[in-house]
């Protein structure tokens, strides 16, 4: 069985590690939450189409990550940590959505 290397890891149960700057992330919470851009330098909206596949997703230079799905968390998540290459740990709270609180620096310097 082989392992397919990714451009995040996961630690604990809400917290998502971008660790490749060659490729952002996409982070998709379920159908109805904003989808939202991981880059080298932060955090933006993504509002491009979702990659239709794998492939499409690694010509685009991004990495599709579904919150819900078994290999993540299998499940969708309310409140949500990301650790950007830019040094700086993001908290998203989805009960937030359309708030100034829904994206914010939750830890300057985690490194």
């Amino acid at each position: 069985m082989t392992t397919i290397e990714r451009a995040f890891v996961k630690s604990g149960r809400n917290t998502i590690i971008h660790k490749e700057k060659k490729y952002d992330l996409v982070i998709v919470n379920g159908e109805n939450h904003p989808k939202i851009r991981v880059t080298s330098e932060g955090l933006q909206p993504f509002k491009e189409s979702l990659p239709r596949n794998r492939r499409e997703a690694k010509e685009r230079y991004m990495e599709v990550v579904q919150i819900g799905s078994p290999d993540v968390f299998g499940e969708e998540k309310q409140l949500l940590f990301l650790q950007a290459l830019d040094g700086r740990e993001y908290k998203v709270d989805y009960s937030k959505i359309g708030t100034k609180l829904f994206v914010r620096v939750h830890q300057e310097s985690y490194m």
